[in-house]
């Protein structure tokens, strides 16, 4: 073994051992620092525990207060319950009471009124059997005494209560109607549409007659109107029940005339462009009326039927001119009284529709309009306002009798219509042959073209209450008797004159 292996042998085993030696003190510091660690973790577990039951200690402290302040508001408030309830009963117990009572006295008030009727029976009884009359006789002798002490009271007070009613209500009219017709000015057209037509010469005449008379007859043929040529110089008279052929002849003779040339085929060709010219004008006419009046919703069947009425007329007055004129009166009197303006201004204007076709149907020219009305589905408040301004049938709403008002101002004005002569003479002597008729009455005189009737009477046969009397069986009797526009002022004088001398 040399000295060097010796030396190496010997650095191993030391470095050997002192690894050893290492290891040993590093092995024991560990145990010391984890004996330390575990008496840490075990004071701090008592610790915890300390704390923990501290709390604990608090918090049942804590619920045992809170469970003693509960049960002592569970106490109070049973202590109000109770205390309620006593209330309670004790208002129940006074309801009852109270409920009670009432009972026995309406009871007692039920017994006492059934005394006294018993009492009043047994008491009529005993008048009736005193004065020997029932009680309906006793109150029309009470009665009867009455009317004769107070007659003259009641007769003055009747009177001043009509006269002050009266004036209300015809100012009020007044101003309705002054200002329905103050709104509405219209011309009045009384010439009727001249079937007559002139001639340029007598050249003319022949020219029309034609050939063995062939112009004349294809006229008539074609036009379906008779014309009358007589001595009468320059002037030919078309005659036809229909008043669109007498405008169609008389508009197709002035344009044969004008033209020159009158022959069988120009006369067909003439005639057949004015039957278009007409029907066109028509509709025209139709329009224009439904458009002024503000009335929508028309038909073209009803807009030619309305307009129609323009070759018609009443009275020499122009029946659709009249239409028109009554919906602008109607709808300003509906706007005043507060009726429907519309459905008066429209039955207003249809109100004589039946005119254009009521001499080819039969029937009154109301049943007719009617019947047209219907037909083409017009409403029934329009239907209802323009049936009854000839009152044939009663007026059902408030529109009908503004139509009825606004047909008697556009027929009655002056103007207006002509009236035949011997329809206005006949008309006067109904008047006051109505009027004389009535006893008591001396005499009767028709007076504002028959719009008034004054009939006077004997004083000493007929008193205040006596002429009233007379002046309603008067109207009574006209309104039954006579056809008339408007309204009949029936004016009855009762007057007493006394004379005396001074000597």
């Amino acid at each position: 073994m040399t000295p060097l292996f010796a030396f190496f042998a010997t650095l191993f085993f030391v470095g050997f051992l002192g690894v050893i030696l290492g290891y040993l003190l590093k092995t024991l510091l560990g145990i010391r620092k984890n004996e330390g660690i575990e008496s840490k973790i075990a004071k701090m577990e008592q610790d915890a525990r300390s704390k923990a039951s501290e709390i604990i200690t608090q918090a049942e402290k804590q619920s045992q207060e809170t469970k003693r302040i509960a049960r002592e508001e569970i106490s109070q408030q049973k202590l109000e319950a109770q205390e309620a309830q006593k209330r309670i009963n004790k208002k129940e117990e006074y309801l009852d009471t109270r409920e009670q009572k009432l009972t026995a006295k309406k009871d007692t008030l039920a017994k006492q009124e059934e005394d006294l009727q018993d009492l009043l029976r047994v008491q009529k009884k005993q008048l009736e059997g005193v004065a020997h009359m029932t009680e309906k006789d006793a109150k029309e002798v009470l009665f009867e005494r009455i009317e004769q002490d107070e007659r003259d009271t009641l007769l003055a007070r009747m009177r001043k209560l009509e006269q002050e009613s009266e004036s209300t209500f015809q100012d009020q009219a007044r101003n309705i109607l002054v200002t329905a017709i103050h709104r509405y000015g219209n011309s009045v057209e009384n010439d009727i549409m001249s079937t007559s037509v002139t001639l340029p010469d007598d050249d003319t005449k022949g020219k029309i007659i034609g050939k063995e008379g062939r112009n004349i007859k294809s006229f008539e043929k074609t036009s379906g109107v008779q014309l009358i040529i007589d001595d009468t110089p320059g002037v030919i008279t078309i005659s036809s029940f229909d008043p669109i052929r007498r405008a169609v002849a008389k508009q197709a003779l002035e344009e044969l005339i004008k033209d020159g040339r009158i022959q069988p085929a120009r006369i067909e060709t003439v005639v057949k462009q004015t039957k278009d010219n007409i029907k066109t004008l028509i509709t025209q006419k139709g329009k224009e009326a439904a458009v002024e009046c503000g009335i929508s919703g028309l038909s073209e069947t009803l807009i030619q039927t309305l307009g129609k009425l323009y070759f018609r007329y009443s009275y020499g007055q122009n029946v659709l001119q009249h239409s028109v004129e009554m919906a602008h009166l109607a709808g300003t009197i509906a706007n005043q009284i507060g009726a429907d303006a519309y459905v008066a201004k429209a039955g207003a204007l249809l109100h004589d529709i039946g005119k254009a076709e009521d001499h080819m149907v039969e029937g009154s020219h109301v049943d007719i309009g009617r019947r047209i009305l219907r037909k083409e589905g017009v409403s029934d408040e329009i239907i209802k306002a323009m049936q009854s301004h000839h009152e044939e049938y009663p007026y059902e709403n408030v529109e009908a009798i503004v139509v009825q008002v606004a047909d008697a101002i556009s027929g009655g004005r002056p103007g207006a219509r002509s009236d035949i002569a011997n329809m206005y003479i006949k008309k006067l002597d109904g008047l006051e042959r109505i009027s004389k008729n009535i006893p008591g009455v001396e005499s009767a005189y028709a007076l504002s073209a028959g719009r008034e009737v004054r009939v006077f009477v004997n004083p000493e046969e007929v008193d205040d209450y006596g002429a009233k009397k007379i002046a309603r069986e008067v109207a009574r009797q006209i309104e039954q008797e006579l056809k008339y526009p408007g309204e009949i002022k029936v004016h009855v004088i009762r007057e007493s004159r006394i004379v005396d001398y001074a000597r």
